[in-house]
């Protein structure tokens, strides 16, 4: 065969070949345009997201310590006071009921009883005072052997939290010493009035009553002059800087709550989150509404806030927060975009990226918080998967990235 037979053969076997390849490709359906995402590995947390509100942490309401008439208060709402300083309520008795056995009675019965609270006090402040020291001593330890690597960081995070609690009780009894003391010292000028003779100076029969805290005027019950019986509300007092917030959040996820538990406050007011810790989850539910006219069985959440209050000073007590009760964390974990899954029966699937087309892989997967999941089985790091698959995505079809 001649060298030009040869190649018009061969031109006859090209042509035909080609012409049927471009008709096949002409019939081919067009890549689907996809949104590609990477499988990553990274740190990855689960929360419990719910509103909370902020709460002064110990407040007390001044209450009238016998009859008399109250005389106007100088006070509003925002007045700061100073602890044994500042007067809070000017109380005038009447000579009628300085001479009453009656009253006189209660008066010595009830400045007995806050003697008595006041030694009971002593007694929690001193058991408080060893539960703290023993905590700081066992801290000190756990402090050198983190630095030496050789305490599991989990380990090191409870000691801290037994501290930080017993400081807090610690605090929460001296304020009670305090508060305790202050009773006793208006019982103590009520029964005074009885024991000293009315004729001596008419100042007798006036008594100031001064702030037992330190902090601000949150509410004047009684503004203006009244009569006034024994424990009538006068003005509430508080340190608007001490704050922790409540939290309700649904029984199922109370559960995964657990003292120590971090806490991001976001949406406060002011720039940055801010971090506290939870204190205590309440033993007791109870029944709430949903905005859908669901019935929900909902827990309070109890959460300290760690950062400092000159970081928040804008922050008062009653303000929403949005709070973020981390549940879960870790800082080594391969994820995948929660984008990417769909369920077909009880199993989790993704579209793999396999030559430019589309490749249906079964996943297992560990923790899901709603924006990406931990990958147990299935994927490997830096593999592409496609991100919300449309219907016309299915095994094998090709694709483009968007």
């Amino acid at each position: 065969m001649t060298k030009g037979k040869l190649t018009r053969r061969i031109l006859w076997l090209i042509v035909p070949a080609i012409i049927i390849g471009l008709l096949i490709y002409g019939f081919l359906p067009d890549p689907v345009d996809v949104e590609l995402a990477t499988v990553v590995r990274g740190p990855m947390t689960m929360t419990v997201d719910e509103d909370g509100r902020t709460r002064v942490r110990e407040r007390y309401i001044v209450s009238s310590p016998f009859a008399g008439r109250l005389l106007r208060t100088p006070l509003h709402s925002g007045d700061s006071v100073l602890a044994n300083e500042t007067v809070v309520a000017t109380i005038e008795a009447s000579e009628t009921t300085l001479l009453d056995d009656r009253v006189r009675a209660e008066s010595e019965a009830r400045f007995k009883a806050a003697e008595a609270h006041r030694e009971q006090t002593l007694v929690l402040i001193d058991r408080a005072r060893d539960a703290e020291l023993i905590a700081s001593e066992e801290l000190h330890r756990a402090e050198a052997l983190h630095a030496k690597k050789a305490m599991p960081e989990e380990s090191y995070d409870a000691i801290r939290l037994k501290h930080r609690l017993a400081a807090h009780d610690l605090r929460v009894a001296e304020f009670n010493l305090t508060i305790a003391e202050f009773e006793r010292d208006q019982a103590k000028a009520a029964l005074v009035r009885f024991t000293e003779r009315p004729e001596t100076q008419q100042a007798l029969f006036r008594h100031q009553i001064q702030a037992p805290i330190s902090g601000r005027v949150f509410r004047v019950f009684e503004e203006n002059a009244t009569p006034v019986v024994v424990g009538t509300r006068l003005i509430e007092l508080g340190d608007p800087a001490d704050l922790e917030v409540e939290i309700d959040v649904l029984s199922v996820d109370a559960v995964r709550i657990h003292p120590g538990t971090r806490v991001w406050l976001d949406h406060w007011g002011g720039e940055g989150r801010l971090e506290a810790r939870v204190r205590i989850v309440e033993p007791s539910a109870f029944t709430k509404v949903s905005a859908l006219g669901i019935e929900e069985q909902r827990v309070w959440v109890i959460a300290d806030i760690i950062t400092p209050p000159a970081e928040r000073n804008t922050l008062g007590d009653g303000y929403r927060v949005e709070a973020n009760i981390v549940i879960w964390q870790s800082e080594d974990v391969l994820k995948v975009p929660a984008g990417a899954l769909f369920r077909s029966g009880n199993e989790w699937f993704v579209y793999v990226v396999r030559q430019s087309r589309a490749a249906l892989q079964n996943v297992q997967l560990g923790h899901l918080n709603g924006i990406e999941a931990e990958v147990l089985k299935g994927l490997s790091e830096d593999d592409e998967v496609i991100l919300h698959p449309s219907d016309r995505v299915g095994q094998g079809i090709r694709i483009m990235a968007r």
